[in-house]
């Protein structure tokens, strides 16, 4: 297996830190709002990324953080005239909803960086000792001049950066010792959440809240390291000279970026009334959509988002469930015996494709395109002249790449007699008084699109 790494520029073969284990750490969304499908793209590409790790063999501990202090959110909860946590915790919620929609799974760890406020002190100690930071009138900066390979990730030059990019400085230069330096700590202002520190009440700036949770909870060195290309500067090069700073070993194998996602090839931006939020795409599409969409370019690729781009992906998502189903539901059809060796030798043929696909940096694109390839093989095979065996290896070789790729095998329709049967044992379970299990057989039962109505007459229903 192959990864584009963003530290060398060029793909590299994938070795692990511990053999048949990876630790993996991709940065998660700041939560002051819904989120939006820029927000969806890393989380959908990585959350594939671990799949196929997995597929592979690997035990894998993902962690992604929520950034839930961050001067937006500060800003929201001033004007709801609500604590920050307020909004943090509602964001989240919400966030975890999105992401359950599109089949992204939880992390291993999910880690909030207000409960690491003392690793984040610890640390900006241990630099301060090591001579890599300094402390100003309750401010505290990292020297960025003492990590001589800073610049390492994103191929900037410091005195380039100082003398042509003056937009990129952070507020406060006239205390730093050079204008590049950056915050690690930042004393309060009135009405902003605040924690007690050697150098006063503030709180942490952001680079330090990831160093410090990918460190604790998956140790110095990782290694994976991933998110959004805009993320390289001066996100992750700052990550880099503050965790090997402290620790004195690489931080990270592998860097991955994934590319910037355009709406109908223009940039995402609210000037441009163009803010696409994935809640507002899941009143029209089931968000599994947007994932198989997300998926159909590969992930260093720019990607631009459309309604007609949409409604395609729609269309070749449907033909593929439509599949599926019909490998699930006619296996029954199948003779026992017969000449397996054709279709079995397909089935194998598609799975080393996907994997080759995928072995070399993750190509997306190119698995989805065997996937397609093994449906229209599987529609052209009629079960009644297909071997059980040789259709269900077809059947398990498309699962397991729909597996990794987010696509679900769709639900057994219910038949009208499974249907009467539910029934009556949510009645017996009213009548028993256990509620619970009346509510969980109705709950099953309308998410299959069967509604429930309860009458003088008796339990009336009807396909949504």
């Amino acid at each position: 297996m192959k990864i584009y790494n963003t530290l060398s520029r060029q793909k590299e073969e994938f070795t692990t830190l511990e053999p048949g284990r990876v630790r993996m750490y991709v940065c998660g969304p700041t939560v002051y709002n819904l989120i939006h499908v820029g927000n969806a793209r890393p989380m959908i590409f990585f959350d594939t990324v671990r799949r196929y790790l997995e597929y592979k063999g690997y035990d894998v501990n993902y962690v992604s953080n929520f950034t839930d202090v961050d001067d937006k959110i500060i800003r929201r909860a001033l004007e709801e005239g609500v604590d920050s946590a307020v909004i943090s915790e509602r964001y989240i919620e919400e966030c975890k909803k999105d992401m359950a929609g599109m089949d992204v799974r939880p992390a291993t760890t999910n880690p909030k960086a207000t409960e690491e406020i003392g690793g984040m002190i610890e640390m900006i100690q241990a630099l301060i000792e090591k001579g890599f930071a300094y402390e100003v009138n309750g401010t505290v900066y990292y020297r960025v001049r003492n990590f001589k390979r800073y610049g390492m990730l994103s191929g900037k030059n410091l005195e380039d950066l100082v003398s042509g990019n003056r937009t990129l400085l952070v507020t406060g230069e006239d205390e730093k010792e050079y204008p590049m330096d950056f915050v690690l700590w930042k004393p309060k202002k009135e009405g902003e959440p605040y924690w007690e520190s050697p150098w006063g009440q503030g709180r942490p700036g952001w680079h330090i809240e990831c160093s410090v949770m990918s460190k604790k909870y998956l140790g110095e060195q990782i290694d994976i390291h991933g998110g959004g290309e805009d993320l390289i500067f001066p996100h992750h090069e700052n990550e880099i000279a503050q965790s090997e700073a402290v620790s004195g070993k690489p931080f990270s194998r592998y860097w991955m970026h994934n590319g910037f996602l355009n709406i109908n090839n223009q940039k995402m931006s609210k000037s441009l009334n163009n803010f696409v939020l994935v809640r507002d795409i899941a009143k029209k599409y089931d968000l599994g959509v947007l994932r198989f969409f997300m998926l159909s370019a590969h992930y260093r690729n720019p990607l631009n988002f459309s309604e007609e781009l949409m409604a395609s992906a729609k269309n070749g998502l449907d033909r593929i469930e439509t599949a599926l189903a019909r490998l699930r539901d006619e296996a029954e059809k199948c003779p026992e015996e017969g000449a397996a060796e054709p279709v079995l030798e397909a089935a194998a043929k598609f799975r080393a494709d996907f994997e080759a696909a995928m072995d070399d940096d993750f190509n997306t694109a190119d698995a989805i395109s065997v996937l397609f390839e093994l449906v229209k093989f599987a529609n052209m095979q009629e079960p009644g002249e297909t071997p059980r065996a040789a259709w269900d290896e077809l059947r398990k070789t498309a699962l397991d790449i729909a597996q990794v790729l987010g696509v679900k095998e769709p639900a057994q329709e219910l038949l009208d007699k499974d249907i009467e049967t539910l029934i009556e044992e949510r009645q017996a379970a009213r009548k028993a008084k256990n509620y619970a299990r009346a509510d969980e057989i109705r709950n099953s039962l309308a998410a299959q699109g069967i509604l429930l109505e309860d009458t003088r007459e008796g339990v009336k229903w009807k396909r949504a």
